[in-house]
């Protein structure tokens, strides 16, 4: 137990000094030294420079986390692109690279490609990783290993894709929707960094959404809690994901003869009659996926990634000003952080999540770990 709550403390408040551990978690410093001097000797620990003091006496010695000696791997994979991280012990991404997603693969081949690339990348590290996590663009049933809901990258569903990712990456690995482990990253390192109930809402080629509460990411049984695209919209009943996604956009704008080079279009300033009418379905078809995350889980901020939402940043208050009047408050609704790169990030952060525990981590602390040092 006290080996345990070293640790923690250790990866929680890095760079820290005995003292410090000892006042934090309320163990006499002799406790803490024995601890530490262990922690040393296995590598997992190691001294900085003295503190500078004016005071007399000894001065004390901060410690830090060995970083170097364990890597974890972060991919996000995407109908358009892939991107992934290699990541330290403490989550400071050493490497990290965006590759066009090779779509004409088949599913196993999809699978060595992607083990491939983060091999490749790694290089000398590579056998220092302990741990893998990929997020893929459908819904993961974690009870049976399965992924259903790809419409844009169907060889994910294949059974043999996930059976070939375990195979060539060669460490232990785990898979979860793309936006669950985009959330993840925003939560630990980037704009809703230490809120324990937020969510996030992906717009680009498909539509995908997560949730947290008390810090911890919402799964659920079969991997649905975030389909929100299959919600019903109008007396019509089209899925909202039909309305809000590049590929909704682009159907709706022929079935209702409007030219548009791109999805992008639809945001023009002052667009004409026809175009006004369209970006007027897509923002109720929004507002309702909004509202039913904002009563889904009371976050205090939602974010918005993907390239659709990269032409919404200016009518954020709009939105937030509408869920307003329906719900009488509104929860913050901002753009990730960390760009393009959260859903990777925060796979990284998953793959240390299972890595501290088995260091003799606390498994309560790990909503507020890794933490950057400051």
């Amino acid at each position: 137990m006290n080996r345990s709550a070293v640790l923690t403390e250790l990866l929680r408040s890095r760079p820290v000094s005995r003292t410090q551990i000892a006042q934090s978690i309320g163990v006499s410093a002799a406790t803490v030294s024995r601890v530490v001097d262990q922690l040393t000797d296995e590598g997992l620990v190691h001294e900085l420079s003295a503190v500078v003091s004016e005071s007399r006496g000894r001065r004390p010695v901060l410690l830090d986390v060995v970083a170097d000696n364990t890597y974890v791997v972060g991919v996000d994979i995407g109908a358009a692109n892939t991107r992934y991280v290699v990541a330290d012990l403490v989550g400071s991404v050493v490497t990290s690279s965006e590759v066009t997603t090779p779509t004409n693969l088949s599913a196993d081949g999809l699978a060595d490609w992607v083990a491939s690339e983060v091999k490749q990348a790694a290089g000398e590290r590579w056998p220092l990783v302990r741990y893998a996590c990929v997020g893929l663009p459908g819904a993961v049933n974690r009870e049976q290993g399965t992924v259903s809901n790809a419409p844009n990258l169907p060889q994910v569903e294949d059974p043999r894709f996930l059976d070939a990712l375990h195979t060539s990456f060669g460490v232990p690995l785990d898979v979860d929707n793309d936006v669950n482990y985009a959330l993840l990253g925003e939560q630990r390192f980037g704009i809703a960094r230490g809120q324990s109930a937020a969510a996030m809402l992906n717009l680009g080629a498909g539509l995908g959404a997560a949730l947290a509460v008390d810090g911890a990411i919402l799964h659920g049984r079969r991997g649905l809690i975030g389909e929100f695209g299959h919600l019903p919209v109008g007396v019509s009943g089209d899925r909202v994901e039909h309305l809000v996604t590049g590929p909704g956009i682009m159907r709706q704008a022929a079935d209702a003869s409007v030219d548009l080079d791109g999805p992008g279009d639809l945001f023009a300033d002052s667009p004409a009659r026809p175009l006004a009418q369209l970006r007027t379905h897509f923002d109720h078809a929004l507002l309702v996926v909004l509202t039913a995350l904002t009563v889904s889980c009371d976050p205090e901020t939602i974010i918005l990634g993907g390239g659709i939402s990269k032409s919404l940043a200016s009518s954020l208050p709009r939105y937030e000003d509408a869920l307003k009047e329906n719900l009488n408050s509104s929860p913050r609704l901002v753009l990730p952080q960390l760009g393009d790169m959260s859903g990777a990030v925060g796979a990284a952060v998953s793959g240390l999540h299972r890595v501290y525990p088995e260091l003799g981590v606390a498994v309560d602390a790990l909503a507020t770990l890794p933490r950057r040092a400051e």
